[in-house]
């Protein structure tokens, strides 16, 4: 006797029917992929997705992409990449909370943010006037796991990365979905507020007194704190929410971030530098598309999407660096 058991995807479908919640996304009642797959001996559905997104070369360079802090000198300074694991830690608690799929919210969570442009938001805002409407990076990550990296995601986890943003309607069709827009918040709200802290931006005494009535002083305790507030009150209603109470200090709490932290006057200058970069490079692109590499571009895709595609892939080291080739204007890193 090993002491061991055998655990394949049989005895994973198997104990989702006896565990999981009455409205938990089930594996076996996917609405599947848009080619079809053989089933994997050991995984489901979802949990084949999530090994998928793990291992993909957009969910790596996310270790060298802005959260807020544009290449900061700290090590402690939160990433897109390490973002995204605590988003998904937060969701993989909610989901285990509420009975919910851990396979999918996790999934979800892992690649809701690879689309994202270098410079965080503020490249969103760059790449903007070259579409029609707004350029989005849940678009975009969904765009990339589709067609630049295909990686044939189940239909679960491509609804809940297109719409884990609160700005996308509709919204997710599955309470792991909802989840992931929770988790996003929780993560950057309590993250951001560290590292402005850390940066001398903010002081804790600078904070909204809504924030810290509800949640605590900032820390390991905001985030338990959003977490209980979101299980406690979906779990009175049957629907994924939160305490009243603590979404509104959540609404308070990001109002001041973008105010004090965001949108201050003092990143004005650093935001002009990441929108001149970007820019810049999509306007050299369009005027000289062959300097796209061939591994990175699809057959008969439209000239501005291509060069969109290359320029939101890059990291900011690289797209700093690309920059610096093509002016020979170097970048004062130390202000952006």
């Amino acid at each position: 006797m090993s002491g061991l058991t055998r655990r394949d995807r049989s005895d994973a479908l198997r104990l989702e029917e006896q565990s999981l919640a009455p409205s938990a996304t089930r594996s076996s009642l996917s609405r599947g992929r848009r080619r079809a797959e053989d089933p994997d001996e050991w995984r489901t559905p979802f949990e084949r997705d999530r090994d998928r997104i793990l291992h993909a070369k957009a969910f790596r360079r996310l270790k060298h992409k802005t959260q807020v802090f544009i290449l900061p000198d700290g090590d402690h300074t939160v990433t897109r990449l390490t973002h995204t694991l605590q988003v998904t830690q937060v969701g993989r608690s909610l989901a285990r909370y509420l009975g919910l799929n851990e396979a999918l919210a996790e999934a979800i969570c892992l690649g809701h943010d690879v689309g994202h442009s270098p410079f965080g938001h503020i490249g969103e805002e760059a790449l903007s006037p070259y579409v029609d409407g707004e350029w989005h990076h849940a678009a975009q990550s969904v765009r990339v796991l589709d067609v630049l990296e295909p990686l044939n995601l189940t239909a679960e986890v491509r609804d809940g990365i297109r719409a884990h943003s609160w700005k996308i309607d509709p919204p997710p069709t599955t309470p792991e979905g909802m989840i992931c827009r929770f988790a996003d918040r929780i993560a950057y709200l309590a993250h951001d507020v560290e590292d402005a802290i850390r940066a001398g931006v903010i002081t804790e005494t600078d904070l909204p007194q809504a924030a810290i009535h509800a949640f605590g002083p900032p820390g390991s305790s905001w985030i338990r704190s959003m977490i209980e507030a979101v299980v406690d009150e979906s779990l009175r209603t049957g629907s994924l929410t939160m305490t009243t109470d603590c979404l509104e200090a959540m609404h308070v709490l990001r109002d001041f971030m973008f105010e004090r932290v965001y949108l201050r006057p003092e990143a004005e200058q650093q935001r002009e530098k990441a929108i001149t970069v970007i820019r810049t490079l999509v306007d050299h692109l369009l005027a000289h598309p062959d300097d796209i590499p061939g591994s990175y571009s699809q057959p008969g895709t439209e000239p501005t999407t291509r060069v969109i595609d290359y320029v939101a892939g890059m990291t900011d080291r690289f797209a700093l660096r690309s920059y610096l080739t093509l002016t020979g204007e170097p970048i004062d890193t130390t202000s952006i």
